[in-house]
């Protein structure tokens, strides 16, 4: 289904973030004694907090469990996580009713076909530049970044950008404010 013209990232109000292939390069690295290891970019870990200071808040829906997510999420303030999630658009309907939103309201960015039932839906849509095609081919933004290389932190400032929060939330992150 392609979007619908008029989806704006002025209307975002919360970020719903997949975690392997957007927060993360994709690849997952399991040590010989089965602890797994992702690798997080410190650049959207900023862009998140610029976006609290905005006001704006985060969820996670992720396919796969992980330890390393909940610790991510942890650090980053992400309190809504859903994981081992193979029906995204599932959890994603209980995130917008947890944080009482509408459609419009919601930006999601993932990169595989999974991700496709929650990003038909949501209010403004965009993946990393490494993305399957399917997903590449109905989201509203493509970024130039890739997946675990700031892909969320460029999504995050469109959004922060178009809402005109992005200056008052530079300031508070530098504590100017």
């Amino acid at each position: 289904m392609p979007k619908k013209p008029g989806n704006k990232p002025s209307n975002i109000k919360l970020i719903v973030l997949d975690v392997d292939g957007v927060m993360t390069d994709g690849r997952i690295i399991i040590g010989s004694d089965n602890t797994e290891y992702k690798s997080f970019d410190v650049k959207d870990g900023t862009g998140v907090t610029l976006a609290h200071y905005a006001g704006i808040e985060f969820a996670i829906i992720s396919g796969r469990f992980s330890k390393v997510i909940d610790a991510r999420a942890k650090e980053l303030k992400i309190k809504a996580i859903y994981q081992d999630v193979m029906v995204k658009a599932e959890a994603y309907e209980k995130v917008k009713k947890r944080f009482k939103l509408k459609d419009e309201n919601i930006c999601f960015i993932g990169d595989e076909i999974i991700d496709i039932t929650v990003l038909e839906k949501c209010g403004f849509s965009a993946c990393p530049s490494d993305a399957v095609p399917e997903v590449k081919r109905i989201v509203d933004y493509v970024c130039k970044k890739p997946g675990g290389k700031a892909c969320v932190r460029e999504v995050i400032e469109i959004v922060l950008k178009k809402r005109g929060l992005w200056k008052k939330a530079v300031k508070k992150y530098l504590r100017y404010e």
